[in-house]
């Protein structure tokens, strides 16, 4: 399954989780899914981004220890299902928005808790979906500025694939 529509799932998830033990659950999951998608753009995005997308993977690797939570949903791990990583920039943008409502929740939880250890595992994943957040942004930052590096050598017409510029000056006869 395609990364955009992963974190499309676990947006919904969140946005319908009401109990302590499914917000934690569902912030698991947005921590494994960065995982998954760091890892996906480490071996098969561009080269440029591969080294933060490891970080990335790593990163949510720790946070999914930091949530000390065997609680999978019947569903499993939702993050197994990527398959792909169509659009870097629109998946890393989407998982951008997990995170920070990942972060919302927690923060709701751990107001709410009476329960000091939960507490303090909501402060860490807190934590730990910001430090993934930053480096989303890093990677988002890093891939704009990639596009305005390239030279605007490719015209996109409406019908028939994409020509170079010199290619179509030249059927155009200047």
């Amino acid at each position: 399954m395609d990364a955009e529509r992963l974190v499309t799932l676990s947006r919904d998830a969140l946005a319908h989780s009401r109990e302590v033990p499914d917000i934690v659950a569902e912030a698991w999951q947005a921590q494994a899914l960065a995982q998954a998608i760091g890892s996906s753009l480490a071996l098969s995005g561009p080269q440029w981004l591969r080294g933060e997308a490891r970080a990335l993977s790593e990163i949510g690797g720790r946070a999914c220890g930091v949530l000390d939570h065997p609680m999978v949903r019947s569903g499993g791990v939702r993050a197994a299902q990527l398959t792909q990583v169509t659009d870097a920039h629109a998946a890393l943008t989407a998982l951008h928005v997990l995170l920070g409502e990942v972060g919302m929740a927690l923060v709701g939880v751990a107001c709410a808790t009476d329960d000091e250890a939960l507490y303090w595992q909501c402060i860490e994943a807190i934590d730990a979906a910001d430090e993934s957040s930053d480096r989303v942004r890093g990677m988002m930052r890093r891939l704009a500025a990639h596009q305005l590096d390239r030279p605007p050598d490719i015209v996109r017409g409406r019908a028939g694939p994409e020509r170079p510029v010199a290619e179509m000056d030249q059927a155009a006869g200047t």
